[in-house]
């Protein structure tokens, strides 16, 4: 059985991909073929015996978008998801529930649980597409931690929203109050708990070995014991493993020992199999049973997730891409809605609600598995991020490694802020500070790295072993430093590099000097830049690739 499965998700999504629409939806569309409601080629019994593959496989997505949390690489990003969570959590409910309550048959219970259901994105949908599409940048790195910030909001408010149906229900056994919060709370708490105790043991691990062969095995190891200790207590599994991956990516500098290393290697096979599974539950049957509801959440939840985007990336300041296209990426529904079936399901006192939230739930997940997919792509697509994860020559200096509006009293303090930031934001961890301060300082006292035209490229030297490593500040009305030309610098660029690395460094100061220093549009471009993000856009822009291309085009070596 797992062989046809996995048959029929590759077959169809290769298909798929050749007709310029996302392999997710042809394996979805696999298991709908092989499923009941057409082919009907296995059993319910025999497939069911497939669901620890399944669940195995949404906890090691769930590991990956965790680890997407990394508290240091998302310092300027706070503010975009502060927003959109803000968002996501409050319109797209609220416009979910008043239309279901208002104009649909469902009654106010139902529509408060598939409201709050409404707010989780398909975390392994959008790690697939993201991979299938090659995707980097501000873009990716906001919608990857939006869709962990949401299924943790998802979890929390769904269980306040059932503990206010279960007093509807039965007034003796429900909450009010404080109480509301009791589950959620004890939700949070105990997978945070599994999740941290988990990340410390993989992270002690990992830092005593780096043989291959026993990180995959370790790797394997935590993530069913996660997922085997969060049913053992009653918490969700996806919660605990997002905690997990959160918090070895805040631990460990070098995370893709953890997942990256074998993770990349089985998930296309993973992944078809997932899908390929998750398509042979959706039953066309839902959708004629409650038809007119699942349109009214459908409808409902995507003009709430795109009003999100929008509204929140704008009181961000964020890029006008995302902007346009956040929302739109984070339709996808899947794993957690259904889990959250299962949750009514097996409580005895949700009988009167059973049928109709079950069939509303799983009818949108039809839908926004087939549309989700298609939207997120072309979402990627039009961020101009797509293709882009392939190694660029200032690929070191990413929207993290980058602040604005600098201020200093000399050229010394600059230099001090920008090495504690680099190595901060580079996660160098056994790289002594003062050493690389020093060396910095060291160079700039033999010639001055003003070069003019408002742009300073201080260096240093990093131990053996390490990655080149820089960061950018800039600074509008200029710091007055002494300049060949006597002009303000508007931007400082500290590059790091070891000492093996030097034909690589006199690239990348060649790139920076005739990027900043020759082309008078991007310079004032730059120096005009409102945050980090416009920033990163401007030097890793399809503009841009004239000075930061790609290195594979020339440098087959360099990866």
């Amino acid at each position: 059985m797992l062989a046809i499965v996995l048959l029929g998700g590759a077959l169809l999504g290769s298909l798929s991909k050749r007709a310029h629409v996302p392999a997710v939806t042809g394996q979805i569309l696999a298991g709908f073929l092989l499923g009941p409601s057409v082919l009907d080629v296995f059993e319910q019994r025999a497939t069911g015996s497939l669901a620890p593959l399944t669940s195995f496989a949404l906890g090691l997505v769930a590991v990956t978008v965790g680890s997407h949390l990394d508290l240091r690489r998302l310092r300027n990003a706070h503010r975009r998801l502060l927003y959109l969570l803000l968002f996501e959590a409050t319109l797209t409910p609220l416009i979910v529930f008043g239309l279901l309550s208002g104009l649909g048959e469902a009654s106010w219970g139902t529509s408060l649980l598939v409201a709050t259901v409404s707010i989780s994105t398909a975390p392994a949908t959008v790690v697939a597409l993201v991979a299938e599409a090659r995707a980097k940048g501000v873009f990716v790195k906001t919608l990857v931690a939006a869709v962990a910030l949401n299924n943790i909001a998802c979890v929390l408010l769904f269980e306040v929203a059932r503990a206010m149906t279960r007093g509807q229900l039965d007034p003796a056994a429900g909450a009010t109050g404080l109480g509301l919060l009791a589950e959620p709370l004890r939700q949070l708490g105990l997978s945070l708990v599994v999740g941290l105790t988990a990340g410390f043991g993989i992270v002690t691990f990992t830092r005593r070995t780096v043989r291959l062969g026993p990180l995959t095995t370790a790797a394997v190891i935590t993530i069913l014991a996660v997922l085997g200790a969060s049913r053992a207590i009653s918490v969700s599994p996806l919660l605990s493993c997002l905690f997990l991956g959160a918090t070895q990516a805040n631990l460990t500098p070098n995370k893709d020992e953890f997942v990256e290393s074998f993770f990349d290697n089985l998930r296309p096979a993973i992944l078809a199999v997932f899908f390929t599974l998750a398509g042979l539950h959706l039953h066309v049957d839902d959708l004629a049973r409650v038809g007119s509801v699942v349109a009214l959440a459908v409808a409902g939840r995507v003009a709430g997730k795109v009003l999100a985007g929008r509204l929140g990336m704008t009181l961000a300041g964020a890029p006008r891409a995302l902007r346009r296209n956040l929302g739109f990426a984070l339709v996808p529904q899947a794993g957690l809605a259904v889990g959250l079936v299962v949750v009514i399901q097996e409580d005895p006192l949700f009988q009167p609600l059973h049928d109709v939230f079950v069939a509303t739930v799983l009818g949108c997940v039809t839908i926004n598995e087939l549309l989700g997919p298609v939207l997120t792509r072309l979402a990627l697509r039009r961020s101009g991020e797509q293709g882009r994860d392939r190694a660029r020559v200032l690929d070191f200096l990413q929207e993290e490694n980058i602040v604005v509006d600098l201020r200093a009293e000399s050229k010394e303090e600059a230099i001090e802020r920008l090495t504690e930031l680099l190595v901060d934001s580079h996660h160098l961890v056994g790289v002594d500070r003062a050493a690389l301060l020093a060396s910095v300082l060291e160079r700039e006292a033999l010639i001055s790295t003003c070069i003019g035209e408002g742009l300073a490229i201080p260096h240093g030297v990093l131990p053996e072993g390490e990655r080149m490593a820089g960061v950018m500040a800039l600074s509008r009305p200029g710091l007055p430093f002494d300049t060949p030309d006597g002009k303000p610098v508007h931007c400082i660029v500290l590059v790091a590099t070891p000492e093996g690395a030097r034909e690589r460094h006199l690239e990348v100061l060649a790139a920076i000097a005739r990027t900043i220093g020759v082309d008078a549009n991007v310079r004032q471009a730059l120096f005009d830049a409102k945050s980090p993000a416009h920033a990163y856009d401007i030097l890793h822009g399809e503009d841009a690739e004239d000075f930061n291309h790609y290195l594979e085009d020339d440098d087959d070596d360099v990866r």
